[in-house]
C-alpha cells in the first residue's frame, strides 16, 4: 500500500512497487493533491501498461517519478496523434462520397454541388491560414457565411438566403462526418433553416418578350434554350438526356430524374420536335448519346457548361440572371396560367404537388388576377343560401 510522506514541505509517494520500496518525489505541497494523485498511480499499476492513466499521470508528477513508475508495468508512451487537417478531412469526405454514388445512395449531381461549396470554403479557410480543424468554430463559420453571401450577391443580384441556406446545410453534413469520424467534437456549422423550405421569393418565370429575345439570341446554344424551354428539366436531367429517352413516335420524353428519382413523361412541343428531328439527321447519334454538346468542344455539355452558357445567353439577350432553373419556372407558371392544376405540373416536372404550390401558384400575378376577377364577378349562383336539396338551410344546419 502506498502512502504520502511529507519531507521538507513538499510530499513523496512512499511504499513498496514491485517489489522494491521506493520513495518518490510528487511535485505538490497539499496533502489533499498528494492523496489523490495516490490514489490514481495506485488504479494505474493495479491496471498495468494500458491503463488510461499514464498519460494524466505524466502531466501531473515529476518526470523521474513518473518514469520509475511506468517502468514497472512496461507502460510505453504513445506517439501523439496529429492534429486532423481540412485537407485530410475533404479528401476523407470525397472518397466516401464517391463510395455512395457507387452505391446509389448519392446522385453524382448532388456531389458536384457538395464539391462547389466545399471549394468555396476552403479557399476562405486558406486566405485565413486556417488548415487545422480544431481551429475552425462557430466564429469562424459565422464569418465565412458573411463572406459567402457577399460573394453569391456579387455573381447575381436575384441570389441570397435561398443559396446561403443550401450552403450552410452542405457545410453541415462536411462537418457532420468529421464528428462521425471523431475528427471533431462538436459541429461548428449552425443551420439556418431547412433548404427548399419557405420561399421569399418563389418562381422567377421570364417573361414572353424576354423568351422572344433569349430565342433571338440563342445562335448555337438554341437547341439547349428550346429543350430547356419546352421541358422544364433541371439542368442536370438536361445535360444527361440521351437519344434513347425521346420517342419520336409518341412525340414525347420519358426519362428517370436524377433528385427524385421519379418518371417523367413531358409532351413534345412542335418547336422542340423540329429542333430535335434536325439534330438527329445532322448528328445520326447512337441511343446512348448524349442530347446536348458543347457548341466549343463538341463533347457532351455538363452542367457547370450549361449554366454558364445560359447566363452568357442571358448577357446577349440583355436579361439579367437567365439561369437554366428559370425555364423550369417559365413552363410550370405557363401551365398554371392556361388552366393546368397543381397536379398536372408536378408530374411533367416531377415534382411534388406541395412544391408546385408553394414555389409557384403564390407567385404568379395572372393567377392573383384570376381569382381577384371571379370575387369581383357580380354574378351570385343560383343556391346560394341553399342546401344540396335546393332547400333553404335549417337553423340547425346553419349553425
Amino acid at each position: 500500500m502506498l502512502k504520502e510522506r511529507k519531507i521538507d514541505g513538499w510530499f513523496h509517494v512512499e511504499g513498496r512497487i514491485a517489489g522494491a520500496r521506493m520513495r518518490l518525489p510528487l511535485r505538490t505541497r497539499s496533502r489533499e493533491n498528494a492523496r489523490n494523485t495516490i490514489g490514481e498511480i495506485e488504479r494505474a499499476l493495479a491496471q498495468g501498461g494500458s491503463s488510461v492513466l499514464w498519460p494524466k499521470l505524466r502531466a501531473v508528477i515529476p518526470n523521474k517519478t513518473f518514469e520509475r513508475l511506468a517502468a514497472t508495468v512496461g507502460y510505453v508512451e504513445q506517439a501523439p496523434v496529429p492534429a486532423a487537417s481540412l485537407s485530410e478531412l475533404l479528401r476523407l469526405f470525397e472518397a466516401d462520397c464517391l463510395r455512395r454514388i457507387t452505391l446509389g445512395k448519392l446522385r453524382a449531381s448532388t456531389f458536384e454541388r457538395y464539391q462547389f461549396d466545399l471549394r468555396e470554403f476552403e479557399e476562405f479557410a486558406r486566405t485565413h491560414e486556417v488548415k487545422l480543424l480544431s481551429t475552425i468554430d462557430r466564429g469562424f463559420i459565422e464569418q465565412y457565411k458573411v463572406w459567402r453571401i457577399e460573394r453569391i450577391r456579387n455573381r447575381s443580384k436575384f441570389a441570397g438566403a435561398k443559396s446561403l441556406v443550401l450552403s450552410a446545410a452542405i457545410l453541415h453534413r462536411f462537418f457532420a462526418y468529421a464528428v462521425e469520424n471523431e475528427m471533431l467534437v462538436k459541429n461548428p456549422v449552425r443551420l439556418e433553416g431547412r433548404p427548399g423550405g419557405e420561399p421569399e421569393r418563389g418562381s422567377q418565370p421570364f417573361k414572353p418578350e424576354e423568351l422572344g429575345n433569349l430565342r433571338e439570341h440563342a445562335g448555337a446554344d438554341s437547341l439547349a434554350f428550346t429543350l430547356l424551354r419546352w421541358t422544364g428539366l433541371r439542368g442536370s436531367d438536361a445535360v444527361a438526356l440521351t437519344w434513347s429517352e425521346i420517342d419520336f413516335d409518341g412525340k414525347e420524353i420519358v426519362r428517370i430524374t436524377q433528385k427524385r428519382g421519379k418518371r417523367v413523361v413531358v409532351p413534345i412541343h412542335t418547336e422542340l420536335f423540329f429542333a430535335l428531328e434536325t439534330e438527329r439527321e445532322m448528328r445520326k447519334p447512337n441511343p446512348w448519346d448524349r442530347v446536348l454538346l458543347n457548341p466549343e468542344t463538341g463533347k457532351p455539355l455538363t452542367r457547370p457548361r450549361l449554366y454558364e452558357r445560359m447566363m452568357k445567353l442571358g448577357r446577349r439577350a440583355g436579361i439579367a440572371n437567365a439561369n437554366p432553373h428559370r425555364f423550369r419556372d417559365s413552363l410550370a407558371v405557363q401551365m398554371l396560367c392556361r388552366g393546368a392544376t397543381p397536379y398536372d405540373v408536378a408530374k411533367v416536372l416531377g415534382d411534388t404537388i406541395e412544391t408546385v404550390e408553394q414555389h409557384y401558384a403564390p407567385f404568379v400575378p395572372e393567377l392573383r388576377e384570376r381569382v381577384r376577377r371571379i370575387l369581383d364577378s357580380s354574378e351570385e349562383p343560383a343556391n346560394v343560401g341553399r342546401n344540396w336539396a335546393g332547400k333553404e338551410p335549417t337553423k340547425q344546419q346553419m349553425q
